[in-house]
């Protein structure tokens, strides 16, 4: 019987990276999963400093990277099992999402459809629940397709939004939800590929 193969993860991040760093960190001694590189569009990103402690190895790009297919380019050769979107604002293209169909998921810091689309990322998300009234709010694991937000549901999880709640309390008390999360359904997802 052949041994299988270990199981590539690259990630996408714009940010900050705390995502990037839980799902890191908890593949970190999974012989099974390799994190094999995190692709950024923003060269000042928190999230390379986090890569770096790591020793995940990281690349920034510019946007002309994507239009010219130099990003495609580099995970058709890499082929990774799973692409995993951690605070990443640009929309993916369309021949990435060909190329790797149910292989790309994002998390989004609420229930969609509600609070998603374009520039929907980050406070602007709570700031929205706050506004419309919401009794919950959450997060969102889903399939990326060609419209932001929109793609298949793969995991809700909520809380209760309290009538003492800024954006910033919202904030952490959804990321809790994103860092628990997260990294177990990108494993469920690896499993199921088996």
């Amino acid at each position: 019987m052949s041994e299988k193969k270990n199981k590539k993860i690259i990630i996408f991040s714009s940010g900050n990276g705390t995502n990037a760093e839980e799902i890191i960190k908890y593949f970190e001694n999974k012989k099974k999963v390799n994190i094999h590189l995190l692709l950024t569009n923003n060269s000042n990103a928190g999230v390379l400093e986090r890569a770096k402690k790591y020793k995940i190895p990281a690349i920034f790009y510019n946007n002309e990277a994507f239009e010219k297919k130099i990003v495609f380019e580099i995970l058709n050769f890499l082929n990774p099992d799973l692409i995993v979107l951690a605070g990443f604002l640009r929309k993916i293209p369309d021949i990435i999402i060909s190329k790797f169909p149910n292989k790309i998921i994002n998390i989004h810091p609420a229930l969609l459809p509600s609070h998603g689309g374009k520039g929907m990322y980050g406070n602007k998300v709570h700031k929205s629940v706050i506004r419309s009234n919401d009794s919950k709010t959450g997060i969102t694991i889903h399939f990326v397709n060609g419209d932001y937000d929109k793609g298949e549901i793969i995991l809700q999880k909520s809380i209760n939004v309290e009538s003492k709640d800024s954006p910033e309390s919202l904030f952490k008390r959804v990321q809790k939800l994103e860092h628990k999360f997260y990294p177990l359904i990108i494993e469920k997802l690896l499993d199921e590929q088996s």
